[in-house]
């Protein structure tokens, strides 16, 4: 594998108002980033956090941003390589499939 994997999480400090159960979007960010590390090769992942009210986004963030200020997507979202792998709170099952289609094998 050449490339690097992405796993971007778009959210913000403040809860969103359907997640009031929910743990944050900075949490989730850290709980993925140590649930993925204890299952798949480090060197092969980068992750990015998005907090979605502090600009300068670029035009791919944008894009997300804008979805989930119109509420057509809820944060925190999680993307795998550009592709949504969960928003609202995120199934770990759904972004280690995500990771396994970009080519990310498990640890032996």
């Amino acid at each position: 594998m050449k490339d690097k994997v992405q796993i971007t999480v778009y959210g913000a400090e403040q809860k969103c108002a359907s997640c009031v159960n929910a743990p944050g979007s900075k949490e989730t960010y850290e709980w993925l980033q140590a649930a993925i590390r204890r299952k798949y090769p480090e060197e092969h992942l980068s992750y990015r956090y998005v907090d979605i009210f502090k600009a300068p986004h670029d035009s791919s963030d944008q894009d997300y941003v804008n979805q989930i200020m119109e509420d057509d997507l809820f944060y925190p979202l999680v993307l795998v390589n550009g592709e949504i792998a969960g928003e609202g709170n995120p199934r770990l099952k759904d972004v280690y499939t995500s990771l396994e289609k970009n080519g990310i094998r498990p640890l032996a």
